[in-house]
């Protein structure tokens, strides 16, 4: 009862630290609205780096995550990456408009979305950690036996883009 009832534990523990991982990416997708919008009024010309990140946006948004399903896991990742991706082109283009690097807005939306991306290395550090513990406790002994016997299976880590 001890090893199920921990198994228990842990699983629940990193399905919680996959929905904080997943909350900081909302988050990041909450700010690029306004991130895009104050980058449009200086750089209206760049029209296809707006289309870029609102895309990477959606579909990072319309990707489904399970725990179990490394495909899935990869596909959320991929995802994640070009949204990435496109905010960093974003800002790059940002850097050949002095007024707009002067502008407030875009200064304080930049802070909170580096403050974001820190978050969501932390976050995701956190759930490897996690998912790590959880893991080793269903492939040692005697809890792995109790792990087979209600189907309890290991987790994907998130992996570092290549």
């Amino acid at each position: 009862m001890g090893s199920y009832n921990g198994l228990v534990k842990a699983d629940e523990s990193v399905k919680a630290a996959r929905a904080q991982v997943e909350s900081q990416y909302q988050r990041r997708a909450d700010l690029i609205p306004n991130l895009v919008s104050t980058v449009k009024g200086y750089a209206s010309h760049e029209e296809n780096i707006f289309l870029e990140v609102t895309n990477a946006r959606a579909k990072a948004g319309q990707t489904t995550v399970t725990l179990d399903d490394a495909q899935s896991i990869a596909s959320y990742q991929q995802a994640q990456g070009e949204v990435s991706s496109a905010l960093t082109r974003l800002l790059a283009i940002a850097e050949n408009y002095p007024d707009l690097k002067a502008n407030q807005n875009f200064l304080e939306l930049q802070v909170q979305l580096e403050g974001t991306e820190n978050r969501i290395a932390t976050e995701r550090m956190r759930y490897n950690n996690i998912t790590k513990d959880f893991n080793i406790m269903i492939r040692r002994f005697p809890s792995n036996i109790i792990a087979n016997m209600f189907g309890f299976s290991g987790k994907e880590l998130f992996q570092a883009d290549q």
